[in-house]
């Protein structure tokens, strides 16, 4: 993916990791659409950065529908979709209640990035330069035992990459696996000030230097994610699950 000159629809970006990128990527010279829930919030991006902006609830697929058509009809010459919302929820399944959340989190993290997928693949296959950017997360491959639908989720979604990175190789879309640690965003609660986690601008910060660098790459690691991402590679999975799990402050 080059970092310049695209036309990027971004939902999912009126906070955190998506904001991060949303800003940087517009300094570089792109048209960024911010795609959001919160009407009030768009609003306010709109006029202080200058964000083109949709609102969309990706857990909806009517809105899905209504938000794609609403940015092809503004921007014909999309070519970018990064697929960012998503949610993240701290849940036992050994107690009852737990059901709520866990299919919220199945349709919100995976049902969401299908839809929008689903939109938008015909449209990309006809731009020039096009990218689907999915974001799955280091617990795809090591788990966190307190976010079980979470890392289920984000495990999905890394195959669902790998498996569209085979079924789109001669369309001329490129597929991209953005996969974060735990970064200091309102994921979870606490996790804003969490020293578990790694600094946003830091991160966001990274994240561009690592495209710029390698364009064609089929996956994004920041260094911090790859303890997390090969430990099955390096044999050290066990030791892996253990140290994280003993040092996330949601754990305790």
């Amino acid at each position: 993916m080059n970092i310049t000159g695209n036309t990027i629809f971004i939902p999912g970006a009126t906070s955190g990791i998506g904001l991060a990128l949303a800003l940087r990527l517009q300094a570089k010279g792109n048209t960024v659409v911010v795609g959001g829930r919160r009407t009030e919030l768009l609003e306010k991006l709109a006029a202080e950065h200058g964000f083109a902006t949709v609102r969309i609830d990706t857990a909806d697929p009517a809105s899905v529908t209504a938000a794609v058509r609403e940015v092809l009809d503004r921007h014909p010459d999309l070519n970018v979709l990064i697929a960012m919302a998503g949610i993240m929820r701290v849940e036992d399944w050994r107690t009852p209640g737990f059901l709520a959340d866990a299919e919220e989190i199945v349709t919100t993290n995976l049902l969401g990035p299908i839809r929008l997928i689903a939109a938008l693949t015909e449209h990309l296959s006809t731009r020039p330069g096009a990218a689907i950017v999915t974001v799955s997360s280091g617990l795809a491959h090591a788990p966190l035992r307190v976010t079980p639908s979470y890392n289920a989720t984000k495990a999905a979604i890394h195959m669902l990459s790998e498996t569209l990175r085979l079924q789109l190789a001669d369309t001329g879309v490129q597929v991209i696996e953005l996969v974060p640690p735990a970064v200091r965003t309102a994921l979870l609660p606490g996790q804003e000030t969490s020293d578990f986690a790694m600094p946003l601008d830091e991160f966001a910060d990274e994240v561009m230097a690592l495209l710029e660098t390698d364009p064609g790459a089929p996956e994004v690691l920041v260094e911090r994610v790859k303890f997390l991402r090969f430990g099955e590679v390096r044999g050290d999975y066990d030791k892996v699950v253990a140290t994280l799990n003993a040092a996330d402050p949601h754990t305790h």
